[in-house]
This record gives C-alpha cells, sequence and structure tokens, in this order.
C-alpha cells in the first residue's frame, strides 16, 4: 500500500496551525492588564484629572491593573467613564500586548452660572460641575436660572464664545424676572440691555457700532444704560 506523504504533511500543518492558534489565544487570555493610559483630546486644561479618570476604570470595586484580560469589559469601562458629569466622550479599548488606553474628551464650558447654586453650562447647553482642579475664564450668569431651563443663557453664552468682539468685552449674562437679558462688559459699569433674544444678530451689530462710536467720541464712560431692545435703534442713558 501506497502511502501518500502530501495527505500526512497537511494533516500534520493543520494540527500545529491549531495548537499553535490554541497556545497563542490561552496565552493573550490569560496576560495581565498593565497600568492603564489615559489620554485627553482637546485644550490642556483639565477639568478632571487623571487620578480621577483612573478611579473610574474599576471593575467589581476592583483595579483592572494586573488582570487578565478574558475578564475586562470594555463596554462596561465606557459607561463608567461616560456617566461623568464632566467627560463628554469617552472611548477605552486594550492592544493584544495589553495596554488598556483610556481616550477622553471632556466638556467644554461657555459659561458659569453664580446664583443659589454654582456651575458650568457646556457647549452643547448642559450641565457641568465646577472642577476643583481647573476655573474656566467664561462669562458670569446671574438673577433668574433654573438648572432645567438654560435655554435662553446657552443661546447668549455661545453667541458670545463665537464672537471675538463679545468674547473680549462680555464678562456677565444677567436673566431677570421676565427671562430678558442684560450684560455687563469688561472696563465699563454701564449696563447693555438686551432684551428679548429677536433679532440677536442685530442687536449685536447695533451693540458693536455703539462701542465703535462711543470709543470715537470717548463718550464710553457717560453712560449708565446702553439699550438694545429695539433692533433699530440704540437708546443710552447717561449718568
Amino acid at each position: 500500500m501506497r502511502v501518500n506523504y502530501n495527505y500526512i504533511k497537511v494533516f500534520v500543518l493543520l494540527v500545529l496551525v491549531v495548537f499553535l492558534f490554541a497556545f497563542s489565544a490561552h496565552r493573550n487570555s490569560v496576560r495581565k492588564v498593565e497600568e492603564p493610559k489615559i489620554k485627553f483630546s482637546g485644550e490642556n486644561n483639565l477639568y478632571i484629572t487623571q487620578e480621577a479618570v483612573s478611579k473610574l476604570l474599576i471593575q467589581n470595586q476592583q483595579s483592572v491593573t494586573d488582570k487578565p484580560k478574558e475578564v475586562i469589559d470594555l463596554n462596561r469601562l465606557e459607561v463608567a467613564l461616560n456617566s461623568n458629569p464632566m467627560i463628554k466622550e469617552a472611548q477605552v479599548h486594550m492592544s493584544v500586548s495589553g495596554v488598556l488606553t483610556a481616550e477622553i474628551e471632556q466638556k467644554k464650558p461657555i459659561a458659569r452660572v453664580h446664583t443659589n447654586a454654582s456651575y458650568y453650562i457646556d457647549d452643547e447647553g448642559s450641565f457641568m460641575p465646577l472642577s476643583t482642579n481647573y476655573s474656566a475664564r467664561v462669562p458670569l450668569v446671574t438673577g433668574v436660572v433654573k438648572k432645567n431651563k438654560l435655554a435662553k443663557i446657552f443661546k447668549v453664552a455661545q453667541k458670545i464664545q463665537s464672537d471675538e468682539f463679545l468674547k473680549t468685552h462680555v464678562i456677565a449674562i444677567h436673566q431677570n424676572e421676565d427671562e430678558t437679558i442684560d450684560l455687563r462688559v469688561r472696563g465699563n459699569d454701564f449696563k447693555i440691555q438686551l432684551g428679548s433674544l429677536q433679532q440677536l444678530d442685530k442687536k449685536i451689530n447695533n451693540l458693536k457700532a455703539f462701542y465703535k462710536k462711543a470709543i470715537k467720541d470717548k463718550t464710553i464712560d457717560s453712560y449708565s444704560i446702553v439699550n438694545l431692545k429695539f433692533d433699530s435703534q440704540v437708546i443710552c442713558t447717561k449718568k
């Protein structure tokens, strides 16, 4: 009987591949997780520290460091990170060698509410707690402000954030009981009465025109109120 060595070679090769795959899979599954690496994207100002993120990277009330890879639930770790009100988005992944990496995108504050409670409003209009690690230089919000009713404040804060003139000059947003808006500016003690948010762009253009003329005429410090409630004109009250 003639032996077909080609079949034997294929069989041996197949057994070897299966053995190596099983050995590699077992070795990879029991590989210990190293100390997590934490990466922050965006600006360098850290509202949440690396230590705080590390504390969120726990599983079953234990650190993930030195645990076998197979017991690490990456989705669960992501949920824990994304539940933190300082974090906008978090992604967790693990390399073949057992390096666990958490990529963190922080929320970005654009206004700071300072009423009965103090907190930030982020660039999506959501609540963001104050940080003990870093204080953002954003307009202060005062007056009648409810945490579940921030739409008008958010719209004004967005406008300030996106406009270099407003970003340079406006330091405070005040919401009155009737939800009309006043502004305070840096370097001058007059109050800007913005009123409602109708025709907001036009009102801001009127404010810029007023500033340009008042500075040219050297009358910028002679006013107590600058009224922008009427989109067709600026009404100023002298001190």
